[in-house]
């Protein structure tokens, strides 16, 4: 359960990353520094920045310059891959239209998922079947978005494998059934400097994104160098900064590892607030479970916690999409 914290741990995770396939990683010792911090930051904060993570500054600048390039591209450009339930939830969200808790977000956004063929997961996933929008300028922003997608699984894959032996779990214990086909969505978001829509009449406030929780298992926030704007809520209710370190992911813990490690593990309120003069970018990547796992708390961290389940079985994709529906205010009600 969440602490309060006053800052946000840095975990060099380098030491995990050169063994994390070795059957015998659990007994090396910079493993089990890495395992150690993570257990902590997971218990006290849910939020950890990871450094050492290996993927090239070039790639994750790259990420960002490509995003503020579409972002500034003409509103009717942005609108030629509008988001649009028939598009599977899957395109461009203009300022407003992504709701948390009944209060329009101050961002725009492009929002991506895993592509889901139809009848894929049967009924469960045909409100998101379908391919993703890229635009056409950037001409090369669907490919790198797909390379970074790859690399951010890859890194996930192996930072869930240090999660696992954390709570005690074989370093598997979140692959197979659970994981081991990860859902995965992607959200590149801009936050205008000040709340107006552009132009468009929006309602004003100043939260860029709302206070939230993740859904899934672990979030890598890439954001810009030099706007502060994420703020974590600790268990006072005092809202902490998580200001951009160069070279780092922000990274943060979801619904569902909340309900594997029976709350030992919480996934953490927070929200941004973009108070700077310059427009800011930030591409989260959420690594998932299986899109059609049941979900319910691991057994070692059921005896860990006094033998009761706190959580009842949750089934990912129905989480997901319920969410994702909720989040989703129509044109109409847009315009109204």
């Amino acid at each position: 359960m969440a602490t309060n914290f006053r800052s946000i741990p840095i975990i060099d995770i380098s030491p995990l990353l050169a063994k994390w396939d070795d059957p015998n990683m659990a007994g090396d010792q910079g493993v089990g520094e890495v395992v150690q911090q993570l257990d902590q930051a997971c218990r006290e904060a849910g939020f950890f920045y990871v450094k050492g993570h290996g993927i090239p500054d070039s790639i994750i600048k790259e990420v960002r310059n490509l995003t503020h390039k579409f972002f500034s591209l003409p509103y009717e450009e942005k609108l030629k891959i509008k988001i649009s339930p028939a598009a599977g939830y899957r395109g461009y969200q203009r300022i407003g239209e992504n709701i948390t808790k009944g209060t329009p977000d101050m961002h725009e956004a492009i929002d991506c998922y895993r592509e889901v063929e139809p009848g894929m997961f049967g009924a469960l996933s045909k409100p998101l079947e379908g391919p993703n929008q890229w635009p056409i300028n950037p001409p090369n922003l669907k490919q790198l978005m797909e390379e970074y997608t790859s690399i951010c699984t890859d890194l996930s894959r192996k930072i869930m494998r240090g999660i696992a032996l954390a709570l005690g779990a074989p370093a598997d214990a979140f692959e197979g059934k659970r994981a081991g086909d990860p859902f995965w969505v992607l959200r590149i978001i801009g936050y205008p400097k000040v709340s107006h829509a552009n132009g468009h009449d929006m309602p004003e406030n100043d939260i860029g994104c709302g206070a939230h929780t993740d859904y899934g298992l672990l979030t890598l926030v890439n954001q810009d160098d030099d706007i502060t704007a994420l703020q974590v809520r600790n268990k006072s209710g005092e809202w902490i900064s998580a200001p951009p370190i160069p070279g780092t992911f922000v990274c943060n813990i979801g619904d569902m590892l909340k309900i594997l490690s029976n709350g030992l593990y919480e996934s953490t309120l927070h929200q941004v607030i973009n108070s700077s003069p310059k427009y800011r970018v930030c591409v989260a990547y959420f690594y998932e479970t299986n899109f059609d796992a049941a979900i319910e708390p691991l057994d070692i961290c059921v005896k860990r916690t006094g033998g009761t389940k706190k959580f009842e079985r949750a089934v990912y994709g129905e989480h997901l999409v319920s969410k994702v529906q909720t989040n989703f205010v129509k044109e109409d009600e847009l315009n109204s």
